[in-house]
């Protein structure tokens, strides 16, 4: 592919004309082959840093998990809490919500849009021809019910599930309806969130055993010399942050609250652990109940805030009511009669009643370390989602291949200087439209245009 940028390879220009152009030739590029660069006065270049006496870079923190932008979150609890019909109302689809456990066997994935002021405001001051917005993957897994671990219910099958997935949306159980069976006979949430984090407890363990198990061998045997291959030496090198994970499950503790070390994270991330997960509980309570909140607390939610407190300091807790979002659903293709419902669920609870649903969907793209950055035009307002701590290269990749593989700069603009000064040209004006390098980490929120160059040229 010739010299080009992202403007004429998505085929419509994303920003407003430059004021001039100025052609430049790449150092080591054949005569006669020119990028053309879209410069300003009042763009700000990054400052090189002077290597003499400067500290050395701040590595950043590893992320749990698996090195991608396309993960997914899973709905766990057990079953007959409200899983399917959370699922339904989340992702306006219909999957069986029936009144038996283990109604749902084969997981059911949809993605959801995720929410975004930011989006709304590029689209309406651009007026493009088309807008891409994000979204988020969610899977409803089947209920979890005591002694999955070693094979109950449907276990290892739903066990399988909950490790193919990021991230977690816990499930409560926080209304009565005799009407709704339970597993255990009985409603207690507390004693379901047990359940729940025993299993996958247990779940880790006995991985983690297996694998100390054989690693210990194969440190046994090869000490500290330079035989064995390098499978073996990375078992070996291994083995004493496999030990020590082992130790802290097997003291109750999940490993996502662990304060590891990169090092330990990588070997962490090549277990698939299911207590590294990031997890979000949510309470599903009555309709009534929801609408009551602002009036009185609700005991369920007491209880289940104090559990947290105690054993996960710090996880987030979120109250909705299955039925209510429901309904809601019923009318997403008529946003008027929603409204109306909206309206007179307010006038009950005497506050302004919204769906909790959108707060979920953000919250849990949070939970899975993702981002938005925006490229944005007359031609197409579109968000792009990396993991926090990306560089510039990798999030141009995201766009396309050729991006990261021939890119030179990224240029730059925040959110909020775009909103605050209404335009590219007054952002540039007021010295807020940066060059960046390939060392510069991607932002939530960035608007940014990627150049780059890519040759067709290969050495014979």
């Amino acid at each position: 592919m010739a010299s080009t940028s992202i403007r004429s390879f998505l085929g419509s220009r994303l920003w407003a004309p430059c004021s001039r152009l100025q052609q430049n030739i790449l150092p080591g590029q054949p005569v006669g082959q020119r990028l053309l660069f879209s410069t300003t006065s009042q763009v700000t270049y990054a400052k090189p840093v002077s290597k003499k006496g400067s500290a050395a870079p701040v590595e950043p923190k590893a992320l749990l998990g698996r090195p991608s932008n396309n993960l997914k979150i899973g709905i766990l609890g057990v079953p007959n809490i409200g899983k399917s019909t959370f699922f339904n109302a989340l992702t306006n689809s219909s999957v069986p919500a029936e009144n038996f456990p283990f109604c749902t066997i084969d997981p059911s994935e949809a993605r959801v849009v995720v929410p975004d002021d930011r989006m709304n405001w590029l689209t309406a001051h651009y007026k493009p021809q088309k807008v891409t917005p994000a979204f988020l993957t969610v899977i409803d897994i089947a209920g979890l019910v005591r002694g999955a671990s070693k094979g109950e219910g449907l276990g290892n099958a739903f066990l399988s599930h909950v490790r193919s997935v990021d991230a977690l949306f816990h499930l409560c159980r926080g209304f009565e309806d005799l009407g709704v069976t339970h597993v255990d006979g009985s409603v207690d949430a507390v004693r379901d969130l047990e359940t729940i984090h025993d299993e996958l407890l247990l779940s880790d363990m006995d991985t983690l055993s297996k694998v100390h198990q054989e690693y210990e061998k194969v440190a046994q045997r090869l000490g500290a010399g330079k035989t064995g291959n390098a499978v073996e030496k990375k078992k070996r090198d291994d083995f004493p942050t496999i030990a020590k994970l082992l130790a802290w499950v097997e003291d109750g503790k999940d490993v996502r609250t662990g304060d590891w070390t990169n090092e330990e994270i990588e070997v962490i991330n090549q277990q698939y652990l299911l207590t590294a997960k990031p997890m979000i509980y949510l309470v599903n309570i009555s309709e009534q109940d929801y609408l009551d909140l602002a009036k009185q607390p609700h005991p369920v939610i007491k209880r289940i805030q104090d559990w947290i407190d105690v054993h996960h300091p710090g996880d987030l807790l979120i109250p909705f009511s299955g039925s209510f979002e429901n309904q809601l659903s019923l009318f997403e293709d008529a946003p008027e009669e929603k409204e109306m419902v909206l309206e007179d669920a307010s006038k009950q609870a005497g506050v302004k009643i919204t769906s909790a649903l959108p707060e979920i969907i953000v919250k849990g793209r949070e939970a899975l370390n993702l981002q938005q950055f925006f490229t944005a035009g007359p031609g197409e307002v579109r968000s792009w989602t990396t993991r926090t701590n990306t560089l510039a290269p990798q999030a141009a990749g995201v766009i396309h291949t050729d991006f990261e593989r021939g890119f030179i700069m990224a240029e730059v603009m925040k959110m909020d200087d775009l909103k605050e000064l209404g335009s590219e040209a007054e952002v540039k004006a007021a010295g807020k439209y940066y060059s960046k390098g390939k060392d510069y980490q991607v932002e939530d929120g960035d608007v940014i245009f990627f150049k780059f160059n890519v040759t067709n040229n290969k050495k014979k």
